[in-house]
């Protein structure tokens, strides 16, 4: 970046430039023709000096630029009395300097954008008083107040009722959320509401703005390789102007076309297009949430075909969920819930934040738990109204051998599935277990797609993972090799491997993948911590938690260097064509000036073409991130009901047959009753718009074939309970009851997955 003054230099000399041509041009246009060229060879002689002394700093540096061959095209105008085109390839040079500042001006003003709204006051709240102190003061559980349109200073927890906060800055998402009290929020959203607290979590230099701010500053202070050989080619394309002006002396003698031919290659085209590109492609991204540090970075991440992916938090959500729950005894999956998430409340356990949800899902109040003891790493125990409450690990929760033969069915299945199994107590009674998973991003699938369609051709993951879980990610992920038990010394020696089959990038989220981040070709660290030590040690940051802004990376990567390299190219085109024309003498000097300056013009427009692109759009007046939350809250309501078909399938055999009757008539209602309802909603609102988005590839007919056959199912269960006696199912009833159970579970399993999917392209084209 140029110092003030050089710029305020610049602008001088084009000042001046200006007003030595228009001067002159008063001054021939009058009849005084001699005092007309005394202005244009004082704007020649001016420029022509200024120009040889940057030229000549930069030349000691070994460094050779385009501008040598203007300082021999106005040397040249000079001496053979070519006044006017001295001044005008003066105004050129002066002009498309300016003009390239205000491309790199235009293209880096998101990135400006991002330091200038960083706030540098902060409310504390300081008992009744609010007092106003600098965000650098700001400590760990101080409380301030945030009014509306207030950036957020620093991380923290929302200590009122609600807030409304717009975070377009930091995701690029256009529309505020609302966050609930005791929500964590980052710093750098924007307050689109009413005033409301937050209790510090960080302080300001370790929040995740200031992280974004460091970046932003990297981004800035990068040059891209692909300049750097711009750089290197102004050499080549001095001496090809050197032959071609030689050849125009030997053919003619011809002074005036060797004047001609410096001029119109004055200056280069590549020199002035790359830089303008290659910024704006950085600003358009970090307009869309993805920090890029510069732009080697972005250009690196447009050669990359080799993609590495970290399982936890990258293609995984990191917010593990509970997806079954099996119960023991007479007790039902939502006491077996209830009970669980009375305790879980008050724990600090990673796993307690997914069972608490779980109850809300089912619409179950916990109770307020007593003389609570809690064990790391083993579990939680305290009196639930008026019970021993114990949840953890087997053996925390019960005392010595436990003879219920569904354990062995609960154990292959988390071997199976790599999920996490909860055990539940009740007065040293075993009454059930809640089986925990860290579940996969419903968009992974479609981006992984996405990303082979935009030039990825190979995709692995690594993972510290048994290979079984790991292998049944990487299957439904549909990666080409899965690297597991992998510790994070072990994934520098991966992704050293992997640089072997070509340029590769690496993408996680945590410490761990640090290492890394920092050995791959391209390094991308997924989510909006821009502190944290992934952060600083990838190329690429994506400030929004979602899997689709790396897809939209690598497209601004490779449309920015397609433009970058077509407008080199066709400027480059254009000059040597007209270098020719005026070697032959069709062109005059001060054509060939005028010309060239077009020519320049024409390049730094096109380059600039990288701040923009297509964004997918939603159908005009549908509100589909609405649409999408909507959808994915009632699969969220309905995933346990579904998890009870199968369990309910397993233990039909051991319960008795009027209780048996009860849970059957119960499974029925829920299908007709909320399921197919739902179903018939999907259809009739989600899928048209869905067909619209996709046009031609449409896959809402396969989804409504589903939907028939769910249907099908519902209505054979249906007629199996109905003709039910009152004593409950005989043993022949039972295997057609479970044959449709297991039915019903997996055609649903399978289909939420696929609308899960679906519905998170809705949210992306919010």
């Amino acid at each position: 970046m140029k110092h003030p003054r050089a710029w305020l230099r610049d602008y001088a000399l084009l000042a001046g430039a200006l007003l030595g041509l228009a001067a002159g041009g008063t001054a021939h246009l009058s009849g005084a023709a001699d005092l007309g060229n005394q202005f244009f060879t004082a704007v020649t002689v001016l420029v022509l000096a200024a120009t040889v002394i940057s030229s000549g700093r930069i030349l000691i540096c070994g460094e050779v630029r385009v501008d040598v061959i203007a300082i021999l095209a106005m040397t040249g105008a000079l001496l053979l009395r070519q006044y006017l085109a001295g001044a005008i390839i003066a105004l050129m040079l002066t002009g498309g300097g300016a003009l390239e500042r205000y491309a790199v001006a235009r293209a880096r003003r998101e990135l400006s954008a991002l330091i200038q709204r960083a706030p540098r006051i902060a409310h504390r709240r300081v008992g009744a008083e609010i007092v106003d102190v600098e965000v650098e003061a700001v400590t760990l559980g101080d409380v301030l107040l945030v009014k509306p349109g207030e950036v957020i200073p620093v991380d923290g927890i929302i200590g009122s009722a609600d807030a409304v906060v717009d975070e377009s800055a930091l995701t690029g998402e256009s529309k505020p959320v609302k966050l609930e009290a005791g929500t964590s929020v980052r710093s750098g959203g924007t307050n689109a509401g009413a005033p409301f607290e937050v209790r510090a979590t960080a302080s300001a230099a370790e929040s995740t703005y200031a992280g974004i701010i460091r970046l932003v500053g990297a981004a800035e202070r990068s040059k891209a390789p692909f300049v750097r050989l711009a750089d290197r080619y102004a050499l080549g394309f001095v001496v090809l102007t050197l032959v071609l002006a030689g050849l125009a002396w030997a053919l003619e003698g011809n002074s005036m076309r060797v004047l001609a031919v410096l001029v119109v290659a004055t200056p280069c085209p590549l020199i002035l297009a790359a830089p303008a590109a290659i910024i704006a492609g950085v600003s358009r991204a970090a307009r869309e949430g993805i920090i890029v540090k510069g732009g080697g970075p972005l250009e690196a991440l447009a050669r990359v075909r080799v993609l590495l992916l970290d399982k936890t938090g990258t293609v995984t959500v990191s917010r593990p969920e509970v997806i079954a729950v099996e119960t023991f005894g007479t007790r039902s999956s939502d006491e077996v819930v209830r009970d669980a998430a009375s305790l879980e409340q008050v724990s600090v356990h990673p796993f307690a934040p997914a069972i608490v949800a779980e109850a809300r899902s089912r619409g179950v109040e916990p109770g307020f738990p007593n003389n609570v003891r809690e064990q790391m790493g083993s579990g939680i125990a305290g009196e639930v109204d008026g019970h021993r409450v114990a949840v953890g690990q087997l053996g925390f929760v019960v005392s010595g051998p436990t003879n219920i033969a569904e354990l062995r069915s609960v154990e292959l299945r988390t071997a199976v599935e790599g999920s996490s199994s909860v055990f539940v107590s009740r007065d040293g009674v075993l009454v059930g277990v809640l089986l925990v998973q860290d579940a996969i991003r419903p968009d992974a699938p479609r981006v992984l797609r996405s990303l082979r369609r935009a030039g990825i051709q190979r995709i692995h993951m690594v993972t510290g993972d048994h290979p079984d879980v790991a292998e049944l990610v990487g299957d439904v992920l549909g990666v080409d090799r899965v690297f597991a038990e992998r510790a994070p010394e072990e994934k520098v020696e991966v992704v050293r491997l992997l640089r072997e089959e070509g340029s590769s990038a690496m993408v996680g989220d945590g410490v761990n993948d640090a290492p890394a981040l920092a050995l791959a070709d391209v390094g991308i660290a997924m989510g909006a911590r821009g502190a944290t030590a992934a952060s600083e040690a990838a190329d690429v940051v994506l400030t929004s938690d979602r899997l689709q802004s790396l897809v939209l990376a690598v497209e601004i990567a490779h449309r920015t260097r397609r433009i970058a390299l077509q407008s080199v190219l066709v400027g480059m085109s254009l000059s040597l064509l007209a270098m020719g024309f005026a070697a032959a003498g069709y062109i005059t000097p001060v054509a060939g000036a005028l010309l060239q300056e077009a020519i320049d013009i024409l390049v730094i427009l096109n380059a600039l073409r990288a701040l923009r692109g297509p964004r997918p759009t939603a159908p005009h007046g549908v509100d589909t991130k609405r649409l999408a939350n909507e959808l994915a809250s009632a699969h969220r309501a309905l995933k346990p009901h579904v998890g009870e078909l199968a369990t309910l399938a397993s233990r039909l055999d051991g319960l008795p047959g009027p209780e048996a009757r009860v849970q059957l008539e119960c499974l029925r209602d829920m299908l007709e009753k909320e399921l197919l309802p739902h179903e018939r909603e999907e259809q009739s609102t989600a899928y048209p718009i869905i067909e619209r988005m996709l046009k031609g590839e449409d896959p809402t007919g396969a989804l409504i074939q589903t939907h028939h056959e769910i249907r099908r199912l519902t209505r054979l269960f249906a007629r199996l309970v109905a003709q039910l006696p009152s004593e409950g199912p005989a043993r022949e009833d039972l295997r057609d009851l479970r044959r449709v159970l297991y039915g019903l579970h997996a055609i649903l399993v399978f289909h939420f997955a696929q609308e899960d999917e679906l519905y998170s392209m809705l949210d992306a084209r919010a």
